[in-house]
């Protein structure tokens, strides 16, 4: 049974810097610090947890926006938490404050806009009609 969504409720989440979440991997040769790209799908998969307990069965949600500073480098072998926090809830518009550490500093901070979807089964139809229709 889904729960009643409060505004303030919290996650975290934690994640290891490895080589397969470098910038280097994501194609900036030598830079082997936590990349942009992996801090964004962490902080995204931390404000999909906060929520998800809260949904009904057969429902989800979909990043809308995100508005992030990277404030700071993280080397591999130090670990990030990241932190997301639901500050609003307009019918199915939600948003969240997020932000990251490592185990040195505030890594990164920002705000993160999810919109509940009904029906994850239509959502994912329509996408797969989208391919199709591109391919005939």
């Amino acid at each position: 049974m889904a729960q009643e969504l409060i505004v303030g409720q919290v996650s975290e989440l934690e994640r290891a810097v490895t080589p397969e979440v470098t910038a280097d991997h994501y194609g900036n040769p030598g830079v082997h610090v936590f990349a942009t790209p992996a801090l964004i799908a962490l902080l995204e998969q931390t404000a999909i947890v906060c929520v998800q307990d809260n949904l009904a069965p057969g429902q989800g949600t979909v990043g809308t926006r995100i508005d992030v500073q990277h404030l700071a480098a993280t080397p591999v072998g130090l670990v990030v938490r990241s932190r997301a926090k639901l500050v609003e809830i307009d019918g199915r518009r939600l948003v969240f404050e997020v932000e990251a550490e490592d185990e040195r500093e505030r890594i990164a901070t920002g705000t993160h806009e999810r919109f509940i979807v009904n029906s994850m089964e239509k959502f994912l139809n329509r996408a797969a009609e989208k391919l199709q229709a591109s391919h005939d």
